[in-house]
């Protein structure tokens, strides 16, 4: 594999709705900077803004990419999210399936 295994990652972005979860994760992918973003829709959120506790229900987006993509990955969320402080949270994935990590690979190859 081209790659090293532990070059991999899964990024977390919540979103307000599934129109601009589905926009992120199209724009990460035709970008290449992600092989595949899943939506997972109805997710309830409770946490801190401007000093009080507030609930919204959002979408997660589950990003796979290569870690050294996310200086990228994190400005074109930035660029794309409604949030003024989007949750984009990064855990780089230590072990998977080797043909799957290659698939992640060759899927973020640019042309």
């Amino acid at each position: 594999m081209a790659s090293k295994p532990n070059n991999f990652s899964l990024t977390l972005v919540t979103a307000p709705d599934q129109d601009v979860a589905r926009r992120i994760a199209r724009s990460l992918v035709e970008a290449r900077l992600a092989a595949c973003a899943n939506l997972i829709p109805k997710i309830e959120s409770i946490y801190w803004w401007n000093a009080k506790i507030e609930s919204a229900e959002e979408v997660l987006i589950l990003i796979k990419s290569e870690t050294d993509r996310m200086e990228e990955l994190k400005k074109a969320i930035r660029d794309i999210h409604p949030y003024t402080t989007p949750e984009i949270i990064t855990f780089a994935l230590h072990d998977g399936c080797e043909h799957y990590l290659k698939w992640i690979h060759e899927s973020m190859a640019r042309d």
